[in-house]
């Protein structure tokens, strides 16, 4: 949020939670709503699963119900922003090294998802970047909900002849299933790369989801009833 707001001086920038952590997302809104007539809800997520698909639109509708005052538009997530992957390429390569290496093999670990086709799209992330840079291989692993486990990735990679192994978590921030992550990698020899966090790539991608999502809203308040 200090990220997005330091590239963007005089937006109004605030940050909002699901669950577990304050302030909540409906608790943010109607904060937005005693101070603006409109609102860009980013969600802070790196593939379009449930959280995506089912959690922040509830609750944005709710919201609208609510505060029938303040305009609200949600963005798309994160993810599929060239950006967010050269985030994640930067972090990689200050644990691993030049990333140009035939003998690496690289892990790209998310948290996973009962919803099939946002795994895949990690898999197909980390097999992109396989060919790019001409690793010895490339496979995606999830700390929960979906398989492979990190431990077993990591076996998979050096069993097709990598000499060394990185982690990659395609994750936003620290937490538990991302110490789970770590830790697996550690057990196994591998390298890890610390999480996107607040890296300014990242608050580019919010931005440029931000910049769109308000063009949508400007043409939805000028349609005519």
């Amino acid at each position: 949020m200090d990220e997005v707001a330091r590239q963007r001086r005089g937006l109004d920038v605030r940050l909002g939670f699901l669950d577990l952590s304050a302030p909540r997302l409906p608790h943010a809104l109607a904060a937005v709503a005693g101070t603006h007539d409109r609102a860009v809800v980013v969600p802070l997520l790196l593939g379009h699963a449930f959280h995506a698909r089912v959690d922040v639109p509830e609750e944005v509708a709710r919201a609208s119900r609510a505060h029938p005052g303040l305009d609200l538009a949600v963005a798309p997530v994160l993810g599929g922003d060239p950006r967010l992957e050269t985030a994640a390429l930067r972090r990689l390569a200050a644990v691993a090294g030049p990333l140009e290496d035939p003998g690496l093999g690289v892990v790209l670990a998310a948290i996973g998802s009962s919803h099939g086709p946002a795994n895949v799209a990690v898999a197909a992330i980390v097999a992109r970047w396989a060919r790019r840079f001409g690793w010895a291989g490339g496979g995606a692993a999830f700390a929960t909900a979906a398989s492979p486990t990190v431990t077993d990735a990591v076996a998979r990679l050096r069993a097709a002849g990598a000499q060394r192994v990185a982690v990659a978590p395609w994750i936003l921030a620290p937490g538990l299933l991302p110490d789970r992550i770590a830790r697996d990698a550690h057990a196994a020899g591998a390298l890890v790369a610390d999480p996107l966090g607040p890296h300014p790539d990242v608050a580019a991608t919010v931005l440029g989801r931000y910049d769109a999502a308000t063009g949508d809203l400007d043409h939805a308040v000028r349609r005519p009833a």
